[in-house]
């Protein structure tokens, strides 16, 4: 057994303990960073073509941040860069470049990922920069770059249309940054609009094109696209085909060919879905900061001269002495001082009932005191309570990318320039070729380029994303990164540490049976008496219950600790032993009727210590980690969800079994060692991904092997929060299944989501060939294609 399992502390979740191969040669190691390396097929191509290479010993993956770690015995590393650059990967030796520096930049424009390719195109190539990392969620980007590179970033940015603002020069630490938000101006809208509607009236009343139409439309394309002219304009000068270069090189094409009233129009409804996107945007690029709100601004502190003042709760210092009263909020981390009460953790943990709290106990900032007053010392200041870190958690995991976005940002990446393509091959080969009309064919080749961005195609991901991550937070899970949240509905195999997970952690006793002729009440007291003398988790659970029954406690004379087997010491002058089996076997007290009782108790998953007297035994203590109501109902919706499990436990095998049935868990190991629990959710993860749930350091190599580690009780733990996959803010198991269920919902909704944006595209090429779309209609498509995408990802915030 482990240390921690065989004292039951509640050691929170350990830093991911990554497993490392060692080599019999002395090898090096190169890191290099590989900016187009994404997916696990490009890995595959990587390692196939680096393994068989003379002198390269080994090579470690991490996709998530584009580094690959080469061990090797070269002297130079020239063929395995040209092995890299012979594939296409762009690699640069990560462990060689200057530390620089990184800034944290807000991009209050910057809001889908045409601009980010915009900006990275701009960026990427600038001398001096090394690392771009995108938050388009939350509008920010970190620039890793050498020093007096700055300024010319902050140009080049400028020059593109985007105003940037420095957040964080030191670390690039998640801030939680939102840009301000400026009130849309719709009188240009406005105006824009009745001078589109008149255009398409007077053209109407005339029969064709007047001078009064060409006029209006003028008023209404510069009045409402003015600012997409630009963009577009800075897009072709940069040679990137986004949404904005295509609408404005339609929107001009349609001003040539004599259509004037159809190019305002669809200039104005262009503008008019851009505004309504990005409301719709900032509602899911919100959602976690809703819990900015929960926590007050002001609180009341204790002042050297003990009197009361409402302070800035940014101001409050660790150790300060803090006072809630009946139904304030809780602004800051602390521990109870004096008073009573329950408090409504739910915005926290997802708990569904108070909390009661009394001295000793933690308080988290955001939570609601629902009765007594109490006071509490802070242990946290503002910018670290449990709820900024599970804020800053979350923008964090909403700048990584899931699979699916990886995905859909790779077919964007080629579908907008064959698009394009396409498009200038209907203008030109119907005329050239088949003598067909020119402005008909050009038409539809406009029509092709306004349908041709593929924005509601890579907008659906990231919308979905941050709703799912979003809504796991408001019930107390912390998802850290989109990629775990994808991969949870793939789970087939969920590993269970036993204390602390499916247990309490905490002995409690279970059964007093007398023996012989003792009296129950005269052993009991004697037990308790003995046991009050030792620190043994055992001994503690043994004291606990006889206080709680008001048993008298008596004095102890002689006391001796025998380690290993228990206790011994003299109460009333009479010598009494309180020990285990082994004990037993030395005093020469064992019996059949005796073993057999021990023994079915121990089946039962229970420790067994034993009085022993002048007159032989009598009475035994059985002492068991009970398991929590939860770890049942939360075993029966995994196995409703068509997950197994199995419980990896230091325990022995006895009490391993015992507990895994009154769980009802599939299968059960004992005496296992860390590594031991490491090996078998390696063996677990050779039929589908697999899942490890655990609280302790033990649990840490386990924890790192499985696809998804989730971690136990992370509420108020630095660690916790900072280093698993995803964290249960208390110690409820039935969250796991909410996050199985929040997964599978959210693979649905981007699965619907890719086929509605792509559906809607393939319709309108067809409808295009066929000579039935028109502008305007394929200006309502895309953008209506947009705001459906961004609608059903907002769903997700509502489970």
């Amino acid at each position: 057994m482990s240390e921690c399992e065989s004292t039951g502390c509640g050691c929170s979740a350990s830093p991911r303990i990554l497993p490392k191969t060692q080599d019999a040669h002395a090898a090096e190691s190169a890191i290099y960073r590989i900016e187009n390396m994404d997916c696990p097929t490009e890995e595959a191509l990587i390692r196939g073509k680096l393994a068989g290479l003379p002198g390269v010993v080994g090579l470690d993956f991490n996709l998530m941040q584009r580094t690959l770690a080469v061990r090797h015995t070269l002297a130079s590393l020239t063929s395995v860069e040209q092995g890299l650059a012979a594939i296409g990967m762009h690699a640069v030796r990560a462990d060689t470049e200057p530390a620089g520096q990184t800034t944290r930049l807000g991009i209050a424009k910057m809001d889908c990922p045409t601009e980010e390719a915009l900006i990275r195109n701009k960026l990427a190539t600038m001398a001096g920069v090394a690392d771009l990392d995108f938050n388009l969620m939350q509008r920010t980007l970190n620039v890793r770059h050498a020093e007096h590179v700055l300024p010319g970033v902050l140009s080049a940015l400028q020059a593109l249309g985007f105003e940037a603002q420095v957040l964080d020069a030191a670390n690039a630490a998640p801030t939680a940054f939102a840009p301000t938000q400026t009130a849309t101006n719709w009188w240009p809208l406005g105006i824009s609009l009745a001078a589109a509607l008149a255009a398409e009236t007077v053209y109407w009343l005339h029969g064709g094109n007047h001078w009064s139409v060409m006029v209006l439309a003028l008023v209404a394309i510069f009045t409402g696209g003015l600012s997409t002219y630009k963009k577009g304009w800075i897009a072709l000068k940069n040679r990137n085909l986004n949404m904005n270069a295509l609408m404005s090189i339609a929107v001009t094409g349609a001003m040539l060919i004599g259509h004037w009233p159809e190019a305002a129009m669809v200039m104005v409804l262009f503008a008019l879905a851009e505004v309504i996107e990005a409301k719709s945007l900032d509602r899911a690029r919100n959602a976690i900061r809703g819990l900015l709100d929960l926590t007050p601004e002001q609180a009341s502190v204790q002042q050297p001269d003990q009197s009361w003042r409402e302070v800035d709760a940014k101001q409050v210092a660790i150790g300060s002495r803090v006072r809630v009263k009946p139904g304030e909020r809780i602004a800051l981390d602390g521990q109870v001082l004096e008073g009573r009460s329950t408090v409504n953790q739910a915005p926290i943990t997802g708990e569904s009932l108070p909390v009661e709290k009394a001295p000793g106990d933690p308080v988290f900032a955001g939570t609601i005191n629902e009765s007594g007053a109490f006071e509490y010392r802070v242990t946290a200041v503002a910018s670290n309570s449990t709820l900024a870190r599970i804020i800053h958690a979350v923008e964090a995991a909403q700048g990584s990318r899931a699979p699916t976005q990886r995905f859909v940002d790779q077919f964007a990446r080629w579908y907008t320039p064959i698009v394009f393509g396409v498009a200038i091959t209907i203008a030109l080969v119907p005329p050239l070729v088949m003598g067909a009309a020119w402005l008909d064919w050009i038409y539809s080749a406009l029509v092709l380029l306004v349908v041709a961005c593929p924005c509601a195609l890579v907008i659906s991901t990231p919308v979905s994303i941050v709703s799912g991550l979003a809504a796991a937070a408001r019930h107390g899970i912390l998802i850290k990164g989109g990629a775990y949240l994808e991969e949870g509905r793939k789970l087939r195999w969920l590993a269970l540490d036993k204390t602390g997970t499916i247990t309490h952690g905490k002995p409690a006793q279970t059964d007093f049976i007398p023996w012989g002729s003792a009296l129950p009440a005269e052993a009991h007291s004697i037990a308790a008496s003995l046991a009050a003398r030792s620190d043994h988790p055992v001994s503690k659970a043994i004291v606990q219950t006889a206080g709680a029954e008001g048993i008298a406690l008596r004095e102890v004379a002689d006391f001796t600790a025998l380690p290993g087997r228990g206790v011994r010491g003299r109460v009333d002058g009479v010598a009494y032993h309180l020990g285990n089996h082994r004990l037993l076997d030395e005093l020469g007290h064992c019996a059949p009727e005796l073993e057999q009782r021990v023994m079915t108790l121990e089946a039962e998953g229970k420790t067994v210590v034993m009085l022993v007297g002048a007159e032989g035994v009598q009475a035994l203590v059985a002492v068991a980690d009970t398991i929590k109501d939860t770890s049942r109902n939360a075993v029966a919706e995994l196995h409703a969800l068509g997950i197994q499990t199995m419980m990896l436990t230091g325990d022995n095998p006895h009490t391993a079994s015992a507990i895994a049935k009154q769980a009802g868990i599939d299968r059960a190991q004992g005496n296992l060692l860390p590594d031991d629990k490491q090996r078998e959710v390696e063996q677990l993860a050779q039929n589908g991904k697999v899942g490890m749930v655990g609280d302790g350091i033990n649990d840490a190599p386990a924890l790192a092997r499985a696809d998804i580690g989730f971690a136990m009780g992370a509420a108020g733990t630095d660690t916790a929060i900072e280093t698993a996959d995803v964290a249960l803010m208390d110690d409820d198991l039935r969250k796991i299944p909410t996050f199985v269920r929040l997964s599978r919902a959210t693979g649905q909704v981007l699965m619907q989501n890719i086929v509605l944006a792509l559906g809607i595209k393939v319709v309108f090429l067809v409808l295009t060939f066929a000579g039935h779309a028109t502008m305007w209609m394929a200006v309502f498509a895309d953008m209506g294609a947009s705001l459906l995408v961004v609608g059903n990802g907002l769903r997700l915030l509502r489970r």
